[in-house]
């Protein structure tokens, strides 16, 4: 989450990507993953851009993507009470791919948390395996519409210069974790 947009999801919450849309915020979201993002629908449920998505583990192809920004970005913490909420959706890799299942979150069992927290996807004998434990560690809980701001627990920064910045808007815990950054 670029920093910019923490006030607002102090007031809102983390909005769905069609919410969102409609306030100014700033995105470290990559277009062509949003393209295909736009274009798919949970089995038996919405769009899933009406969802506001929740990685399991933020040390993820994503923000390696954004590592070199990352003084410009946070991670925040969201309470895991988020899955009891009408109409959440887990996945067992990035959503946006092509083979991934959408899950109740009774189902929570059929996920690989090893892959998912593992520190690193790379597999370099192995293309097949490392494309598979790619999606993995994308793992997402989707939330209807928006996650409200109530479920907010904290948040990662780089290093302490991000801390201080965040901490001039935020009030819970933030935590120096410059690992989750790639540094």
């Amino acid at each position: 989450m670029p920093r910019t947009n923490v006030p607002s999801v102090l007031e809102r919450g983390i909005l769905s990507h069609e919410r969102a849309s409609r306030i100014t915020h700033e995105s470290a979201a990559m277009q062509e993953i949003q393209d295909r993002r736009d274009r798919k629908r949970v089995p038996g449920g919405l769009k899933l851009h009406q969802y506001a998505n929740l990685y399991f583990h933020a040390r993820n192809p994503m923000l390696y993507k954004r590592k070199e920004d990352a003084t410009n970005l946070c991670v925040l913490r969201v309470s895991p009470e988020v899955r009891h909420l009408d109409g959440v959706v887990i996945t067992d890799g990035n959503a946006a791919g092509e083979l991934v299942r959408f899950l109740h979150p009774r189902q929570y069992r059929l996920l690989d948390f090893d892959a998912i927290f593992a520190m690193s996807w790379t597999h370099p004998d192995d293309p097949i395996a490392f494309r598979r434990h790619k999606l993995q560690k994308c793992a997402e809980l989707l939330v209807p519409h928006f996650v409200e701001p109530r479920f907010l627990m904290g948040a990662y920064v780089v290093n302490h210069d991000a801390e201080l910045h965040l901490s001039r808007m935020f009030s819970l815990p933030i935590t120096i974790n410059a690992g989750m950054f790639f540094r």
